[in-house]
């Protein structure tokens, strides 16, 4: 028997259900990867050149036990039924991916092949479906779901067997266009996980501190699959605080994996329907400055720097950007939301989407509508010393705490001392924070018939 593995955003051999159930049952097992064109399109550089990295790892994890990677050119519904015949395969093994377009795409491919398709939830710590109330439903408030989540019975992994990977015709596997965020494949994924394990006590102290190496730095692995989020929990000892609140983040991944299979249109619809009536600003020229880090907000345009340079941003400053587009430009939160997903190297349909509801407060177990960041606050609360907004705003580098998180109130004369000129070698304010706050406040209320 063979067995095709169809690898998307699994890439590993180790506690992977998908892989240990075919090296159980094939006697052969190919190892496919699919470039989609759709996929690779909408990815940013960074991405796209971490995701061929642990490709290439991928293949020399293959290569070890007597087999290669098989690389085929999309589009799917073309490639995987063409591998089927070729190889002969008696099914298809998958870890699903509850995107939408992964899910479309995974139906239109089961309808071309005539072996069985069998899936696995090798991306989640629990299957959607369930972790759910005593009503049978989905939670749509996250600590309810934590408590059921952290007491429900994991459904059992297949365990691997004697299978052998094989070599076959393959597609040319690219070579990354640029330096890679992070060393490929799951041995580095372990070694980062076994480096943060020896940090995740003091968690979460530093965990909102941008200056700092104080987050696990895992969301990438657990984007692309080189770590599976059922290792990660296992190691962690829940007894311990810092570990406990670690593992909450786990499942706050999990919900909005689960939410997302619930709500395949996440990232397009409010899931409050009254917001939908909110009218947004979307001034253009605003949206670009934001993008390009020209707000005025140093620690905004930290944020949108840093996004662009490494593909990453730090949690904290994610939740104050994304908060200052919608809260403080009032535009529409799909537009940031694409834009991040297209950026950033961990970039996770189910994850952005919802933490960009929550930040609109139009999904569920949303913050309020009336909850907003004040930009600056947020920065001297957390950047105390300016380190960040130094690090990715050089120009105001030379600024002293009392003024680099609100140039705009220093005088002209202490600017220049530091070689700061507003307007011209770092902007005025896009907007002021304070009238901002109520002109959103009312757009709001109005879509919420609140009165004015």
């Amino acid at each position: 028997m063979t067995g095709i593995v169809w690898f998307r955003r699994d890439l590993r051999l180790d506690d992977n259900p998908a892989w240990a159930a075919a090296t159980a049952e094939c006697q052969n097992v190919v190892a496919l990867f699919v470039l989609e064109p759709q996929l690779l399109h909408a990815a940013s550089d960074v991405r796209r050149n971490q995701l061929l990295g642990h490709l290439a790892a991928l293949n020399e994890s293959l290569v070890g036990l007597g087999g290669m990677l098989v690389v085929r050119h999309g589009p799917a519904q073309t490639a995987v039924p063409r591998l089927v015949d070729e190889v002969g395969a008696t099914a298809l093994f998958v870890n699903v991916d509850a995107t939408p377009f992964s899910m479309a795409r995974d139906r239109a491919v089961a309808r071309s092949i005539n072996i069985p398709v069998r899936p696995y939830h090798g991306t989640v710590v629990h299957e959607p479906g369930k972790v759910l109330t005593k009503a049978g439903t989905l939670s749509q408030v996250f600590t309810p779901f934590y408590k059921t989540w952290s007491v429900t019975a994991q459904t059992p992994w297949p365990s691997p067997g004697p299978g052998r990977p094989i070599t076959h015709a393959s597609d040319e596997l690219p070579a990354p266009s640029g330096p890679v965020r992070q060393v490929p494949g799951q041995v580095a994924a372990w070694n980062r996980l076994d480096d943060w394990l020896g940090r995740v006590e003091s968690y979460p102290t530093p965990l909102d501190l941008p200056s700092i190496d104080g987050t696990s730095d895992l969301s990438a692995d657990l984007k692309f699959g080189t770590l599976s989020p059922r290792a990660i929990a296992e190691t962690l000892d829940t007894t311990q605080p810092g570990h406990e609140t670690f593992l909450r983040q786990i499942a706050w991944r999990d919900w909005w994996a689960h939410t997302l299979v619930r709500h395949p249109d996440l990232a397009n619809t409010e899931l409050k329907p009254n917001y939908q009536a909110i009218v947004w600003r979307n001034n253009n020229d605003d949206f670009e400055r934001w993008c390009r880090g020209q707000t005025g907000f140093p620690i905004v345009d930290a944020g949108m720097r840093q996004l662009a340079a490494t593909g990453w941003m730090h949690n904290r400053v994610r939740m104050i950007t994304a908060s200052f587009l919608v809260k403080d430009l009032l535009i529409d939160w799909r537009r940031g939301e694409r834009f991040f997903r297209h950026w950033l190297v961990d970039a996770d349909l189910a994850q952005n989407a919802g933490n960009w509801q929550w930040v609109a407060g139009t999904g569920p177990d949303a913050a309020p509508y009336f909850r907003i960041f004040n930009p600056t606050t947020q920065s001297k609360k957390f950047d105390p010393d300016g380190a960040y907004i130094k690090r990715w705003v050089p120009e105001l580098a030379s600024l002293p705490r009392s003024t680099v998180h609100e140039p705009s109130l220093a005088g002209p004369l202490e600017l220049a001392l530091h070689g700061v000129t507003l307007g011209d070698t770092y902007p005025w304010p896009i907007v002021d924070h304070a009238k901002a706050r109520t002109r959103t406040l009312a757009a709001y209320r109005a879509a919420l018939n609140d009165g004015p």
